[in-house]
């Protein structure tokens, strides 16, 4: 028999949660304690392994002059150039060997020095004590203050506090805390994101008097039928409770019901009150609010709510997860703005300063436990800790630590234990743990499809089908899941072009009472700043095994531009619906609380795209569900004049805390007249001469029939195009959609079409140039007849395709491509003014729009088809006018597509002298095969028989 020695190095693989840390409380940014801010530059020593069980860094008096500065809050890999290790990207798959407990020895460990001084007005050392708080730190500490060993904790983005009152000195204390990479708790923490170590939130040393405020716990119930609201504040130390603006002063543990505004996502009303204890008077901020399971439904203040969610890691492209109060304030308030209503914290709980901004502005928080197991899936599961009961202590750890922190929110409505973590015991010990202490509050978690432990049916990822029918209560399951509301926790992965199709969900979670909303994977694009790439993502920086550009799947790019799949989103899910024809709008409110007097609703006339009239349009105050048909005045001019239609918009009618008066909530377009599309009489012939045939204003290759000039404009190689740079959706998730278009494709060569000329006529009228295209080792193909006609001044261009085989794969596009030279600014009429794709255009609002070739492109972090501009009648570019029978989607860049194909980062992408032109007759739509669906039926491009016709002439 062999036995183990013990070392001091044994916490890091030790399951338990850590030692020495005091019990988990509520949170609260100030009070009228003392405390100091730790946060600011410290000493770092980064060493390799694991295997040192020197602890003299920590002693009072050690001389750390040698070391590295870097910042706290902050991730160490992401300071120093390199010089203390780079990040780590994985989804799934943990970066070292599955053996739990144990972790490699190879262990980056980053032992920081800090040393400070107690203010001159920090109270005397005898009067009370004194507690360290640390917010984050990922993903194993152990802690010294002045020499003392106080304790060490595991739970990356969960608080822990330590007592420290006895060991303070007036100056010179140092603290000392060694910071493991990888632990025992690295296990429960394989969320898709970066491996990113370092105390990445903030350190503060709190004073705690004699008599000061310990747990206390804020009941704040609204009941819906009386407009009342009974507060009760449970305290750990008696005090008393007041809040002036509602004439409440009463003792801790004591209920009172006075009538309140109700707080919600839509009214977020906050009363102001003070808990003084004999030592302490803490500000609270009050929101009533009752979160029930009633009739099947989640309900808030009576009434279902339908999330209009997202998914929200951290991200800062600089700083990785130690985000700043201006930086979150950015994102709630970019949420606000384009429409958002609920945030789901994946996969764990944020910084708290988040949660108070949550309340203050208005979003429903799914609040969720830091905890996933994801990579055990790869075996199957088998010795998954959340079902091994060595673990469950640590689990309940932190789903106490979550919970007490958070308790106070009246945003948090939902607790969730954690994501693809499998099932399990622990999970059970965690749902009953939180119901036992909370029940204002809902519980969630996905993997849990019976919903044994849960108040909700929720999944990620769940097809249009599926959701219907779930809705429609024929998802079969356990009896108890089908009487439970229905929520997508995550879906519509934002990953580079896209999500598609979001405005189908949409419209099955407003036709369904069961279907309670969902949560778009995710918010930001988490793109590491690069001096080389621009952003970096996995891979980037050596990782041995890592997951690509998967971590960059947000509705904003990493430095918080909004991307189209966020404008898109905010379209879809607008609070306010504007639908109408000919002369009347009906306008509907689709809030849940409130009614539209925060609302000022405008008209204005377009004639072929430009406003001719203007003016405001007055409407009831509609409560939530009610809707309104509206006249709109007679048009000054009458109706003549091209294409007609009308814009609706909805506008903030004055300032509010997240978005000035006149900000756009919603819009719609009602059309009146239609277009008049272009025609040209064939009135010219072709004319052969020395290798050139002219006609009309153009020239062409006798011999091949190619487009060589349109009066003084130089063209280059028009033709017959299917191919485009496949987006992160066609590229798939093989696993659950079973297909990836881009590998079909590629398979069957579309990305190598050729061109075979059958022969070029010369008409009276036309000339006619017959080609087929086609993929080598394939005997299918398409046959494409252009016809070319002209009336002297103008050029028309009528493309006829018939597909010839059987087609086994929808085309990626069908159009023309062909190249300008000179082109630099864009005018057209259609949809703008960002691009739209047949299943992500419901943000493409009709009108008149311009921008440079360069404004054109989106930057998805890897390159790949982007910038289609949708319905578009007629466009201008380097100095050609292309007028479209029907509408095209219109692309134009500085580079080819094979070029944008072949790229991996933006600085791939080098401009040339040619801009390149595609007129599509139809595109493939985007769909969310990146993970999660592909492309609808009505939205894929089959090979069928087409016609279209453009009309080319120059401008001026």
């Amino acid at each position: 028999m062999t036995s183990r020695t013990t070392t001091a190095i044994d916490y890091v693989e030790d399951v338990s949660p850590g030692s020495g840390a005091l019990p988990p409380r509520a949170w609260y940014p100030s009070s009228d304690a003392k405390s100091l801010s730790l946060n600011g530059s410290w000493r770092l020593r980064v060493s390799p392994t694991i295997d040192t069980e020197d602890d003299s860094f920590a002693a009072e008096g050690f001389d750390a002059g040698n070391w590295a500065e870097v910042t706290v809050p902050g991730h160490w890999v992401l300071q120093g150039d390199g010089a203390f290790g780079l990040p780590i990207y994985t989804n799934h798959l943990y970066p070292f060997p599955v053996d739990p407990p144990h972790v490699p020895t190879e262990n980056p460990t980053g032992d920081h020095l800090h040393v400070f001084d107690l203010p001159e007005d920090w109270p005397d050392l005898s009067d009370g004590g004194a507690v360290i708080r640390f917010d984050g730190v990922e993903s194993c500490a152990r802690v010294w203050l002045n020499g003392t060993d106080i304790g060490e904790f595991k739970g990356s983005r969960l608080p822990h506090e330590f007592a420290v009152g006895h060991l303070l000195k007036p100056s010179g204390n140092v603290l000392a805390v060694r910071v493991h990479q990888w632990s025992a708790g690295s296990y429960l923490e394989d969320q898709d994101q970066w491996w990113l170590p370092g105390i990445f939130r903030d350190v503060t040393l709190l004073h705690r008097p004699a008599g000061s405020a310990l747990d206390f716990f804020v009941h704040a119930s609204y009941d819906h039928l009386t407009g009342e609201g009974t507060l009760r504040v449970d305290s750990d130390v008696d005090g008393r409770v007041t809040v002036p603006a509602l004439d409440i002063d009463v003792p801790t543990g004591e209920s009172v019901t006075v009538p309140v505004e109700a707080w919600t996502a839509e009214t977020p009303k906050l009363y102001d009150g003070v808990l003084a204890t004999d030592g302490e008077r803490v500000p609270l901020r009050i929101g009533f609010r009752t979160v029930e399971l009633a009739d099947g439904l989640i309900k808030v203040n009576g009434k279902a709510v339908l999330f209009k969610g997202v998914n929200r890691h951290e991200w800062h492209p600089v700083n990785g997860r130690a985000l700043d109060l201006a930086t979150m304030r950015e994102d709630v308030l970019l949420m606000k703005r384009h429409n958002l209503n609920a945030v789901r914290t994946s996969h764990y709980p944020p910084h708290p300063a988040f949660l108070d901004l949550c309340d203050e502005y208005g979003l429903w928080v799914i609040d969720e436990c830091d905890l996933e197991t994801h990579g055990f899936t790869e075996q199957a599961w088998r010795d998954n800790p959340v079902d091994d009961d060595r673990w469950t202590p640590a689990l309940i750890d932190r789903a106490a630590r979550m919970v007490e922190r958070d308790k106070n929110h009246p945003s948090v409505v939902i607790w969730s234990l954690g994501n693809e973590a499998g099932t399990g015991r622990g999970l059970t010990a965690m749902a009953e743990w939180i119901h036992g202490r909370d029940t204002s509050r809902l519980v969630h978690y996905e993997g849990d499809w019976n919903s044994r432990d849960t108040d909700m049916y929720s999944r990620m990822y769940a097809s249009h089908g599926e959701v219907e029918q779930i809705g429609r209560e024929l998802d079969g399951g356990t009896h108890k899941r089908r009487e439970l509301p229905f929520i997508l926790c995550e879906y519509g992965h934002a990953m580079g072009n896209g999500p598609g199709g979001i405005a189908d969900y949409q419209e099955l979670f407003e036709k369904y009472e069961r279907l309670q909303g969902g949560f778009i994977w995710e918010w930001i694009d988490h793109g590491v700043r690069h001096p080389e790439l621009g952003y970096a993502y996995g891979g980037d920086f050596g990782e041995e095994l890592h997951d690509g550009n998967f971590v960059c799947d947000g509705l904003i790019f990493p430095d918080r531009q909004p991307s189209p799949g966020l404008l898109e989103f905010k379209k879809v899910i607008e609070p306010v619906s504007i639908e109408g024809a000919d002369t009347a709008v009906r306008i509907t409110n689709k809030q849940d609380f409130a009614d539209l007097s925060a609302f000022a609703f405008e008209w204005s006339y377009q004639v072929d795209g430009e406003t001719v009239e203007s003016g405001s349009l007055s409407l009831p105050a509609l409560a939530p569900g009610e809707s309104a048909d509206v006249k709109l005045p007679e048009p000054a001019d009458g109706r003549g004049g091209g294409e007609t239609r009308w814009t609706v918009r909805a506008l903030l009618a004055a300032d509010t805390n997240w978005g000035p008066k006149g900000h756009e909530v919603a819009w719609g377009q009602v059309p009146v007249t239609a277009r008049t599309v272009p025609s040209v009489a064939a009135t010219d012939g072709p004319v052969a001469g020395d290798g050139v045939i002219t006609l009309g204003p153009a020239s062409f290759d006798a011999r091949t029939g190619e487009l060589k000039t349109i009066g003084g404009l130089g063209v280059s190689g028009l033709r017959l195009d299917v191919w485009r740079a496949t987006t992160d959706n066609d590229e798939g998730a093989e696993w659950l959609t079973g297909i990836r278009s881009a590998e079909l494709w590629r398979k069957y060569g579309l990305h190598r079409m050729r061109h075979r000329l059958a022969s070029v006529e010369l008409g009276d009228d036309a000339l006619t140039v017959r080609t087929r295209v086609a993929p080598a080792a394939w005997e299918f193909g398409l046959a494409a007849v252009y016809r070319w006609t002209s009336d002297g001044s103008r050029l028309r261009l009528t493309v006829s395709v018939g597909p010839e085989g059987e087609w086994p794969v929808p085309l990626p596009r069908l159009g023309v491509r062909f190249g300008l030279t000179g082109a630099d600014t864009v005018k057209w009429y259609g949809g703008g003014p960002g691009e739209g794709y047949p299943d992500t255009k419901a943000a493409s609002r009709v009108g008149r729009w311009e921008s440079t070739v360069d404004g054109l492109q989106t930057p998805y972090l890897r390159p790949q088809e982007n910038g289609a501009r949708a319905d578009v009648r007629w466009a201008e570019l380097g100095g050609l006018r292309v007028e479209g029978d029907p509408e095209f989607f219109l692309t134009a860049r500085r580079w080819t597509t094979e070029q944008l194909d072949a790229a991996t980062h933006l600085t791939d992408l080098t401009a040339g002298e040619t801009v390149w032109v595609n007129l599509d007759h139809g595109i493939h739509g985007i769909g969310t095969g990146s993970c999660g669906p592909g492309v609808l039926p009505q939205y894929q491009l089959r090979a069928e028989p087409a016609e279209f016709s453009f009309v080319f002439s120059e401008i001026g």
